[in-house]
């Protein structure tokens, strides 16, 4: 049956309430359901139901396993769960943290958050003196091309980077001089050093001549928010162990400030 909290509306907009209610049983899950399963404990036709899963599968908000016939989350469920995070709250808990990080570095550093296979930025913090890069406030990229991107990839679901990145698609590519995965199977190998490693890098892929380290600031569960990023000239020597240390340490003081 529909839940209390929804009430109001099911006499108004019952298809939204129907929308919510479903949307609310699935989260509640370890695990996709199948569409009788989920009919009956909302209280609806099974008619019903599969038109609403319908609706939802072509909109990205779930999906469904042709082998088990069972329906889950989508990508764009989760799109729209961090969505909070990605605005306004988390560039007060960040900004703090992202001045900080250009002073203790003297460098450029940026803030990032997905947004679909991309990596939209929200933050940029620049010492005197530094020019502006291509990771401007606004800037979208290609995730797979960016270490703020592949930090934040690289503590994804695997369920939800196939969702991203199906296997035999063509990965984005920025600078074809540059050192970066050309396929999905290069860009999973990748992402498991960057696990390893504990942080993204990148060397001329987003701008030729600079290089990057990113690493990801996560919720309670475990899922990546926004990426913490330091950008310098590859001319300036070899910081990337400096780096990373202190771009990992202000991505688990954003941690513990979006933890409460």
């Amino acid at each position: 049956m529909l839940s209390n909290g929804y009430r109001w509306c099911v006499s108004s907009a019952p298809a939204a309430a129907q929308v919510i209610a479903l949307l609310q049983l699935l989260a509640g899950r370890p695990s996709p359901q199948p569409a009788a399963t989920l009919a009956r404990e909302l209280g609806l036709p099974r008619s019903t139901t599969y038109r609403l899963l319908g609706v939802l599968k072509d909109a990205g908000f779930v999906t469904h396993s042709e082998e088990t016939r069972r329906w889950g989350l989508g990508i764009a469920a989760y799109e729209l769960g961090s969505a909070y995070s990605r605005q306004q709250p988390l560039q007060r808990m960040a900004r703090a943290v992202m001045t900080r990080l250009a002073e203790s570095t003297g460098q450029a550093a940026h803030l990032g958050v997905l947004h679909g296979s991309d990596v939209l930025y929200v933050i940029e913090e620049r010492p005197l003196g530094i020019s502006p890069l291509v990771t401007d406030v606004g800037v979208r990229l290609p995730a797979n091309v960016t270490a703020s991107g592949m930090a934040m990839l690289a503590h994804l679901p695997a369920a939800q980077v196939r969702a991203l990145f199906p296997s035999g698609a063509e990965l984005v590519q920025r600078n074809s001089g540059a050192d970066q995965p050309e396929t999905v199977a290069g860009l999973r190998s990748e992402l498991a050093q960057v696990r390893q490693r504990g942080y993204a890098r990148e060397v001329g892929r987003v701008t030729p001549g600079f290089q990057t380290v990113a690493a990801a600031a996560l919720d309670l569960n475990g899922l990546p928010v926004a990426s913490l990023a330091v950008t310098w000239p590859q001319d300036a020597g070899d910081r990337e162990t400096e780096y990373a240390t202190v771009v990992k340490d202000a991505a688990t003081e954003l941690t513990s400030r979006l933890a409460g």
